[in-house]
Order: C-alpha cells, then sequence, then structure tokens
C-alpha cells in the first residue's frame, strides 16, 4: 500500500473513531420533556373560597409556565378533617410519577409527631417541594362585639368557628385558653373555606380565633380595609409586620418550659403553606417541581396577581421544610408530650 493510501486510511479511521464518540443524538432533534402533553393534578387541602384555596390556584395558573413540556396543572379540592385526608390521599393513594402533588395544610406533617391517629403517613417522607408563605394565625371579633382586647377573652366566653376537629381553628383557642387563660368556645362543624368567616359574618359566632392573618386578608380583605374586625391576639413565633401593637401570643407566656410547648406548636406555621409529592416521587422529576415552585415564586406575573389578590408572598424551598420538620421532631419528647396535649 503506498503511503498516499496509507495516510488515507488513517484518516477515514479517526474520522469513523470520532463520529463514534460525538453524543448519539447530535444532530437529531431533542428527547420531549417527561412533561409535554401531561396534565398534572395539584390536591388542594381545604374547600373553595379560603387563603389556601386562592393560594393554590393562583400558583397553579403560573407554575406550568416554568416546568419543561407545560404541562396543565388541574386543581382539585380535597378538604376535610382539617387538611388529612390531602394528606392521607396523597401519601396513600397516589401514584409517585411526578403527576400529582398538593397544597397541604401547614400542620399536617406534624400531625403524626403529636399522635393524630387519622394522620397515615410520615411528614417527613413526603417530597416537599416547597412553601409560598408564613402562616400567622389570629383571635379576632366582629365589629360592635363587646370583646375588643384578648384581656377581656378572660372574663367571659367567646364563641369562635372551627372546621374539624385538628384544624387551627380548633386547636388555637384551646392553646390559648390553656396557655393565656382566656375563654374561647369552639363550635364546630363549619365548611371549610368560606363557611368559617361567613358564620362570623352572619352572627352565628363571636369570633374566630386560629385562622391565618394572610388567609383573611386574602379572602376577605374588605374586613381590615374597612375596620369590620377586632383584631384581639396574633399567635406566631414573630409579629406580624402590619400588626405591631397587637400582642403575640408567645410575648404573654412568662414560663420558660410552657414558652418551649408553644414554641414546637408554632413551628407549624413557619411552614405556612406548604406543597409536597408523594413519597417515592424519582427525585429527577421533584427537582423540576422544585426548580418551577421556585421561579414561578419569583414570575413578575405571579408576583403581580399576587399583589391584587392581597396574598403574603414569604417563600421557603423544600430543603428549609425539611430542615423545620427535622428540627420538630427531634425535640424532647417531654416537649412534645405537652405540645400535643394541647395541640389535638
Amino acid at each position: 500500500m503506498s503511503a498516499l493510501a496509507r495516510m488515507f486510511a488513517r484518516i477515514v479511521f479517526l474520522l469513523v473513531v470520532g463520529w463514534q464518540c460525538l453524543p448519539p443524538v447530535l444532530g437529531a432533534p431533542a428527547p420531549a420533556p417527561f412533561y409535554r402533553g401531561k396534565q398534572i393534578t395539584m390536591l388542594i387541602a381545604s374547600g373553595a373560597g379560603g387563603g389556601y384555596d386562592a393560594y393554590a390556584r393562583s400558583l397553579a395558573r403560573h407554575m406550568s409556565r416554568h416546568i419543561p413540556g407545560n404541562p396543565s396543572i388541574v386543581p382539585k379540592n380535597t378538604p376535610g378533617a382539617g387538611g388529612l385526608i390531602a394528606a392521607n390521599t396523597l401519601y396513600n393513594s397516589s401514584a409517585p410519577d411526578g403527576l400529582t402533588f398538593a397544597a397541604l395544610t401547614n400542620g399536617a406533617a406534624m400531625d403524626p409527631l403529636f399522635g393524630e391517629r387519622a394522620a397515615r403517613f410520615d411528614g417527613q417522607k413526603f417530597g416537599w417541594i416547597g412553601s409560598i408563605g408564613k402562616l400567622e394565625n389570629i383571635c379576632v371579633t366582629w365589629k360592635g362585639s363587646p370583646i375588643t382586647r384578648i384581656e377581656q377573652a378572660k372574663t367571659r366566653e367567646v364563641t369562635v368557628s372551627a372546621t374539624g376537629a385538628t384544624g387551627n381553628s380548633a386547636i388555637m383557642p384551646r392553646i390559648v385558653n390553656e396557655l393565656l387563660g382566656t375563654k374561647f368556645k369552639v363550635i364546630g362543624g363549619y365548611a371549610e373555606g368560606a363557611g368559617q368567616t361567613l358564620a362570623l359574618e352572619r352572627g352565628e359566632v363571636d369570633g374566630i380565633c386560629g385562622l391565618s392573618y394572610s388567609t383573611l386578608k386574602a379572602s376577605r380583605p374588605d374586613w381590615f380595609r374597612d375596620g369590620k374586625l377586632n383584631v384581639l391576639l396574633q399567635i406566631g413565633l414573630e409579629k406580624i409586620r402590619d400588626l405591631p401593637d397587637v400582642p403575640n401570643a408567645i410575648d404573654l407566656v412568662a414560663d420558660p418550659e410552657r414558652r418551649k410547648v408553644l414554641e414546637l406548636i408554632l413551628i407549624r406555621q413557619e411552614m405556612g403553606r406548604p406543597f409536597a409529592a408523594p413519597p417515592g416521587t424519582p427525585s429527577d422529576r421533584l427537582a423540576i417541581l422544585r426548580a418551577a415552585f421556585e421561579a414561578t415564586l419569583k414570575d413578575p406575573a405571579f408576583l403581580a396577581e399576587a399583589a391584587k389578590l392581597q396574598l403574603e408572598i414569604d417563600p421557603l424551598t423544600g430543603a428549609q421544610i425539611e430542615t423545620l420538620l427535622r428540627t420538630a421532631y427531634g425535640t424532647p419528647r417531654g416537649i412534645v408530650a405537652r405540645a400535643a396535649a394541647l395541640a389535638r
């Protein structure tokens, strides 16, 4: 073989080897994203018309743009048992394929820690996506009520509306009664969402204690704008910026041990408005949902809608929620037992 032929053969060999080393899809269309043409179901752990519903549906309207493939997101209200029906459904009945996630109540993940038998899940095993904002609970009465300050609620019975026995609006009055000596009386059985607030508006109860400030602000903005409420108390680890003159329950608890008990209970409020996928959701799909969630909460269009609806945006990442739960589930048993006795 001549030198020229050998050179030509070597060039052909190098071209063949080089071609084989190139990515197999070079020059070919990229594979379609997993979510293209798919539909995602978003369970909402409350009835229509309330704060959780408003936040979740607003997220659903914008989040699809940030998921590769732009799937449709279909909200599905799944109320009941203070949010436990949705949490149980997500954990036990939803396929871990990345096509279902849920807007859960802030307290659901810690219900098993507090011994709630109806909680058929491990709160630390959900695929936590993130939270839109924290929840700071407030206790209010309707305009015209003789009870305008929390001290007055220690001297006479104050009826407050609630849904299930495990919801914040049932738990918080009991906690405040125990720690502060108030006389809130829970009237349960109201429909989740607008049922509680309608009961207050119609005069069926004196107030609400344990509904979040952001929920009321989003669902009944005119109540604050037109001065229809007396805000007696706020219940959170930190004070609400809008309510600097309203006392915070944690500041009124003098005993250090009792304060630790209340702090554990209030970790649930830090989780705020959390979203989660079923346990076992593939890590790559959970990562997509997390990234899309975080991008949505920075999206100018979403933020503009949130401002219009008076939604409070104070997000947590999925990793931050996991850290909160590790702290809660790592609390000494004695503190957990005392908190559970109050929070159940």
